[in-house]
């Protein structure tokens, strides 16, 4: 089995080892960081320790082998879908015009969490920016792009919190902030991957062209108690 086939569980045991919550049956990262829940094996004695994991309000998050198990019971299907799971094999080039980007940093938490519930890029929680680095770009004190890290484990890094401001889209500042950021995983030999819609072909043909290729598709499955 390839690590990314079971990226929240990889990360779970890896880069997120010190957020994990659970046991050797089923763990979850910890809610104020992000909804990402997994099991071990996907069986039914796994899921049911999940679900007593599960928060009693808010959704949870389960990607591949997870997303196809039956949900256990005391738990209800909010949505489903099909995702396209990217990676980045060769190395990437940083433009010649690269916007004025910044680290990102706790102070400007409160703005990255309103960019993203802006924009949606993904689960953004209060926490999430700890899970990895974050760069931006700020215009008129205004922060209007960002790009960071979220999943990581021997080998692989993913990209995600990519978003752009409405009124600033169409200059190519997401693209931009990834290639920074793929270039610095690439530097400490981790492969980039990231995780797009299936169905979003748009979206998709904009990973090819920094580099990235579908390495398979997962199915994504988001529970809630009920």
């Amino acid at each position: 089995m390839h690590p990314l086939d079971t990226p929240i569980w990889n990360s779970l045991h890896g880069g997120w080892a010190a957020l994990a919550q659970g046991d050797a049956q089923a763990v979850r990262l910890d809610p104020d960081h992000g909804p990402f829940a997994a099991t071990a094996t996907a069986s039914a004695q796994d899921m049911d320790a999940l679900a007593t994991l599960m928060p009693q309000e808010g959704e949870t998050w389960l990607l591949g082998r997870d997303a196809l198990a039956p949900p256990p019971a005391g738990t209800q299907v909010v949505r489903t879908a099909m995702l396209a799971q990217m990676i980045a094999e060769r190395p990437v080039e940083v433009g010649e015009e690269e916007p004025d980007w910044q680290e990102l940093d706790e102070a400007d938490a409160p703005d990255m969490l309103a960019l993203a519930l802006l924009t949606r890029p993904g689960p953004f929680r209060a926490r999430t920016h700890r899970l990895g680095r974050f760069i931006g770009v700020r215009e008129g004190g205004r922060l209007v792009a960002m790009a960071g890290e979220r999943m990581r484990m021997p080998g692989f890094a993913e990209i995600s919190g990519v978003c752009t401001h409405p009124d600033h889209r169409g200059r190519g500042l997401a693209g931009q902030l990834m290639r920074r950021i793929m270039q610095r995983m690439q530097a400490c030999g981790e492969t980039p991957f990231l995780h797009a819609y299936a169905s979003h072909d748009r979206t998709i043909a904009l990973y090819r062209t920094l580099g990235f290729a579908v390495r398979a598709q997962l199915p994504m499955i988001v529970l809630a108690k009920g």
